[in-house]
């Protein structure tokens, strides 16, 4: 038997839990050696995902399981790889990479052990995408959190301590809705491992359903507010503008986190064979995401500020993808996983780009201008001007940057952008059961994502004007070829999930059928523990 993609399972939660702790030994001042062993780690780790990926989706969807103590399940704490979660897995990695480079310019200087809560954050991350009970999930949200507590304050400043104080109190509530829904959900099932209570939920007696309903619910609360769904996405807009920019480049997934286990525990637990459970919650996500499409889209064109307009993309990101959970069709699901992987390596590459572009810019300035166009002041021309000016070679490389970034963000093609979307309106659109009909939710929510699309290209051309065409005052910012190859790199990314869109798509369908499939359950329950005789 060939145990070693069990094995494996278990490197992207320790290969940056030792790297980090091993930074810990080493003082701040040594930044060249712990780059080194941080960038040694991440490419490592990207390295490990794309290997998992490729046993998850080319061995028929297999299912790897790792029990840690060799204990049987359910009892056994497991870590479980199937599509769903290679592909956050790799996703994570893609993100981390570009975002540590570019904080080597000069953002891993502004403030303590930067490395260390870097690679923590990606412990957690890893875990909560691989990880098979509820308990671990928590713990692993923990791990998550408390990196991500330190990273956000990281830079210091009073608008990033008061954001970051407010970003704290907000999952630090949300981590104790948590802790009680597990309880409430031990206390009915009598288990937290995921594979046993998808099989446990439909045998809950009619007494206990509301219980374990309220438990859920509770829980579910807990990962919406991660997810950022309106009302409970407040806090998100002002803290992810707050944080540093290769720190908000890699908060980009973590809202995906909550989505990514909304995704998981409601097709596994309340999917299609939950008894009386089945469908659970799914109003609640559709419409609570349609909610969010439209405060996001408020807020995108509201913004003044670029930081600001990227955290509000981040809501319609989550919102789009929140209804498509709830309309729980299997090719809108494909779609949105699609438009997961496309959004969040936009909005990582727009964050990088923000302080690239601000960089070069006078806040006087740019209140004047705005204060120029709401009032019309300065149209008038005083003496002529010369016609043309020599575009600087930065400006023109951050304009194309920004550009593409509007492009995806709007959804326009060619790009991944546009793909993700054209793919999930087809699959919303497509007729329904045997009449033929297409369901009236399925126009609103169309009609909301080509509105944020629009909404979308009106804030990013407004802001790019602002930025690059008509500055009151502004200067060619000095961009260092460390800072701008990230920025490329992700942006070349989304190009090639356009040119690989049929292979990718094709992935993406068979992960969102693989999630109605009872063989992640039976992965799980039947995985086989290592033999007496081949333990070292």
């Amino acid at each position: 038997m060939n145990l070693a993609p069990q094995h494996l399972v278990i490197a992207p939660v320790i290969i940056p839990l030792l790297a980090g702790t091993l930074l810990l030994f080493f003082d701040d001042r040594e930044r060249r050696l712990k780059a080194t062993i941080s960038v040694m780690a991440t490419v490592a780790l990207l390295g490990v995902s794309i290997l998992l990926l490729r046993t998850a989706h080319f061995e028929k969807g297999r299912i790897a399981v790792y029990l840690l103590g060799n204990w049987p399940p359910p009892f056994a704490i497991v870590l479980v790889l199937d599509r769903l979660s290679a592909m956050m897995l790799a996703l994570t990695s893609v993100l981390a990479i570009p975002a540590l480079v570019f904080s080597f310019a000069r953002w891993h200087k502004a403030g303590p052990h930067f490395y260390t809560l870097f690679l923590f954050l990606l412990t957690g991350l890893n875990g909560a995408f691989l990880t098979g009970d509820l308990f671990n999930l928590f713990v692993f949200f923990e791990v998550m959190l408390a990196a991500s507590y330190g990273l956000v304050l990281h830079g210091s400043g009073p608008f990033r301590v008061r954001a970051g104080l407010h970003y704290i109190a907000v999952n630090l509530a949300a981590s104790l809705l948590f802790l009680v829904g597990v309880s409430l959900i031990y206390g009915v099932t009598g288990t937290l491992n995921m594979a046993d209570l998808a099989l446990r939920i439909p045998q809950v007696t009619a007494e206990n359903r509301m219980m374990l309903e309220a438990g859920a619910a509770i829980l579910g609360v807990a990962f919406l507010v991660k997810a950022g769904m309106w009302p409970l996405s407040f806090w998100l807009p002002t803290a992810y503008t707050a944080a540093a920019a290769p720190v908000a480049a890699v908060f980009a997934i973590l809202s995906k986190v909550g989505v990514y286990t909304l995704l998981r525990l409601s097709q596994l637990f309340f999917g299609e064979n939950a008894g009386a459970s089945a469908g659970f919650g799914s109003d609640v996500l559709l419409f609570g995401g349609m909610a969010t499409i439209t405060f996001g889209m408020i807020g995108v064109l509201a913004s003044q500020a670029l930081g600001r307009l990227a955290g509000f993309s981040i809501l319609v990101s989550s919102g789009t993808l929140l209804a498509a959970i709830g309309l729980s069709q299997s090719g809108v699901t494909a779609g949105a996983l699609f438009y997961l992987v496309s959004s969040t390596l936009t909005i990582g590459a727009f964050f990088l780009l923000i302080e690239l572009v601000e960089r070069g810019q006078d806040a006087v300035a740019n209140v004047l201008a705005v204060t120029m166009e709401v009032y019309g002041e300065g149209d008038e021309e005083d003496e002529e001007e010369e016609v043309g000016q020599a575009f600087p070679g930065t400006i023109a490389a951050l304009g194309i940057g920004f550009a593409a970034c509007g492009m995806l963000l709007a959804g326009l093609p060619p790009l991944s952008g546009f793909v993700a979307k054209f793919a999930m309106l087809s699959a919303m659109l497509a007729p329904q059961g045997e009449g033929g009909i297409i369901p009236a939710i399925s126009w609103w929510v169309v009609s909301l994502i080509i509105l944020s699309g629009v909404s979308a290209l009106i804030a990013m051309s407004r802001a790019g004007i602002r930025a690059f065409w008509a500055p009151v005052e502004a200067t060619a910012p000095r961009v260092q070829i460390i800072e701008f190859v990230p920025v490329a790199a992700l942006l070349a990314l989304t190009v090639a999930l356009t040119v690989g869109a049929g292979p990718t798509m094709r992935f993406m369908e068979a992960t969102a059928a693989s999630l109605q499939n009872p063989a992640y359950v039976e992965g799980v329950m039947e995985a086989p523990r290592i033999p007496r005789e081949a333990r070292p």
